[in-house]
């Protein structure tokens, strides 16, 4: 079974269960979703209330193909002191979910992921997005977009290092993309 959402040009959201057909359009992407879920027998679980402003909510992972688990005791301090406004969580393997300061969800990310390489010596390298194919709010520099730009760089930079890139290399390929 599975649930599709689309973003209309007039701003509706609709919401298709492939497996009986039932179709919902509403206003509010999260009365789609919520209507959706009803229909499929699932539990709805609403979004957290929106964070204050200049602040960012994510969250960032470290995946490890080497399949560390939360417990991992490489993680043991980072566990007991997380940056300021993250939570270790266990994902299967190590999470942290922040809300964070930052101009901009990128910039927020990228102090965060500093803080944790400074202090614990641990690079977080994906935000543990899904799907990255699926493009929602790209009018806006701080939504889900957002996110998967930062997941796929930071991704991007780790099985670059695993291969033997190094910075500059990952940096003469953006620069060769002409991105101002």
């Amino acid at each position: 079974m599975g649930l599709h959402f689309h973003r209309n040009p007039d701003g509706t959201t609709t919401g298709r269960n492939e497996a009986n057909g039932f179709t919902v359009t509403h206003a509010e992407e999260e009365e789609v979703k919520r209507q959706l879920y009803e229909d499929a027998g699932w539990e709805y679980t609403p979004p957290p209330p929106p964070v204050p402003p200049g602040f960012h909510r994510f969250s960032l992972v470290h995946d490890d193909f080497r399949a560390f688990g939360f417990g991992d005791e490489r993680y043991a301090r980072l566990r007991a002191r997380p940056p300021e406004g993250c939570a270790p969580v266990d994902r299967g393997c190590f999470a942290l979910e922040c809300e964070r300061p930052g101009k901009t969800l990128l910039d927020a990310v990228a102090g965060t992921v500093a803080e944790v390489r400074r202090e614990h010596g641990l690079v977080m390298n994906s935000l543990g997005v899904e799907k990255t194919q699926e493009w929602f709010d790209t009018d806006s520099k701080d939504g889900y977009a957002a996110q998967i730009v930062a997941h796929v760089v930071l991704m991007a930079a780790d099985r670059a290092r695993l291969l033997g890139y190094g910075r500059k290399d990952v940096v003469r390929l953006l620069d060769a993309t002409g991105i101002e």
